[in-house]
């Protein structure tokens, strides 16, 4: 049962929240769990000028995503940053490029999950994540969130990040805050709980 973590990430913390994902649904037995990068648009000058060359050092060595990360895999969890409340145009040029897996079928049925990173409390955690949805429904996808269940949703004893639509972090305006163990233990779940959904649904094939 292959579960497959596809992310795009700039100054490293969908990267963090990804490792997270990660290691929860590596805890569900019989999980084969991979991580991937969509391909970077950007160039290497602007990325310097974005002050980000060093945090993309940290997981250079993620391979490249590819249409087979996503027919190989039972289920799928993509990250994103917010961008505008939508999900970053990397992410996007790397769904616009699945056609030929839709005219076939190829992603019917599989699990799909989505976390997020935005700047600020009110940055789009929420829209991204729904407006993410709109091309994996097109797609065939089963979505699956990060449901109450998971109790740290209901934390307010600290500003932090997640929603029943997924989990998410909060970066900061310039980026300084990295996701908090609140935070990160969601990601934890929701990978745990996308993987042993893809479990169940591969058991009943």
């Amino acid at each position: 049962m292959k579960v497959n973590i596809i992310f795009y990430s700039l100054y490293g913390h969908v990267y963090r929240m990804a490792e997270a994902i990660a290691a929860g649904a590596k805890e569900v037995k019989g999980a084969e769990v991979k991580l991937f990068q969509v391909k970077e648009t950007l160039s290497d000058d602007i990325i310097a000028r974005m002050g980000a060359t060093e945090a993309k050092r940290a997981f250079a060595r993620i391979p490249e995503a590819t249409l087979d990360s996503l027919s190989e895999a039972d289920a799928v969890i993509f990250g994103t940053p917010t961008r505008y409340g939508n999900m970053s145009a990397q992410m996007k040029t790397f769904i616009d490029s699945t056609g030929q897996l839709w005219m076939k079928d190829a992603l019917v049925g599989k699990v799909a999950s989505v976390f997020t990173s935005t700047g600020t409390q009110h940055g789009g955690q929420e829209s991204t994540i729904l407006s993410f949805h709109i091309p994996l429904f097109h797609l065939g996808f089963i979505i699956v969130g990060l449901p109450y269940s998971e109790k740290r949703l209901l934390n307010m004893n600290e500003i932090t990040g997640g929603s029943p639509y997924g989990a998410s972090t909060l970066a900061g305006p310039d980026g300084s805050r990295l996701p908090t163990e609140n935070e990160l233990a969601m990601a934890r779940y929701q990978g745990k709980y996308v993987a042993d959904i893809a479990r169940r649904l591969s058991a009943s094939k």
